[in-house]
């Protein structure tokens, strides 16, 4: 009992605090025209920032998702000397053959067509 009251105390107290960073922080105007793009007095004709290309972000993915595959492949070679040779090589095949059903599957759902 003592420990579900402990407990209850700290979500209050953390909500409490939480609450007055939240009425304690509101931005003034001036804040707000201070983190615009300009700040010569002008208004911005346009928006500052440039259009995101979602292709470009799941290549980028796909490309970080390898590479990270490429540093868990790259120490089993270190553990060829020290282990079973058969059972590291139907691994690796294993990891592999996993990899190439993602790629596969990216390429059938179209991720890796570039011209839309």
């Amino acid at each position: 009992m003592l420990i579900f009251m402990i407990l209850v105390m700290l979500f209050i107290i953390s909500n409490l605090f939480m609450m007055m960073a939240n009425i304690l922080s509101k931005k003034t105007f001036k804040d707000r025209e201070k983190s615009s793009p300009f700040e010569c007095g002008f208004d911005p004709k346009n928006s500052a920032r440039l259009p995101f290309s979602l292709q470009f972000f799941l290549i980028a993915m796909i490309f970080v998702i390898f590479d990270v595959e490429i540093t868990l492949i790259l120490p089993m070679i270190l553990n060829l000397k020290i282990s079973n040779f058969f059972s590291i090589l139907m691994l690796n095949i294993f990891f592999i053959f996993i990899l190439l059903m993602g790629l596969y599957h990216e390429w059938n759902q179209g991720a890796l067509k570039w011209e839309n």
